[in-house]
């Protein structure tokens, strides 16, 4: 089961947020960009660009940021934060 907390962040304030859960299959980083785009598409926002190293911060630490610099559009939220929901 994969459960991720997405939450957009302004000024330390949750401004939008938004539970992707997924009943059908365990948590596999190689559809990592599957749930990522799935959450942005709920929260009605542009998808970051994923690297390496957001994938390996979410294996290691449950949660991964993605930052402004991180979006090719201009983006109205200080960061993008989702969070493994470990069960």
């Amino acid at each position: 089961m994969v459960k991720i907390w997405a939450k957009v962040l302004r000024d330390g304030k949750i401004q939008r947020q938004f539970v992707y859960e997924r009943s059908d299959e365990k948590l596999t980083f190689s559809h990592f960009f599957c749930y990522l785009s799935d959450i942005c598409s709920a929260l009605d926002l542009p998808t970051p660009v994923l690297l390496k190293a957001h994938i390996l911060n979410f294996a290691k630490f449950n949660h991964v940021r993605f930052l402004r610099r991180d979006f090719l559009e201009e983006v109205d939220f200080d960061y993008l934060l989702l969070e493994n929901i470990v069960l």
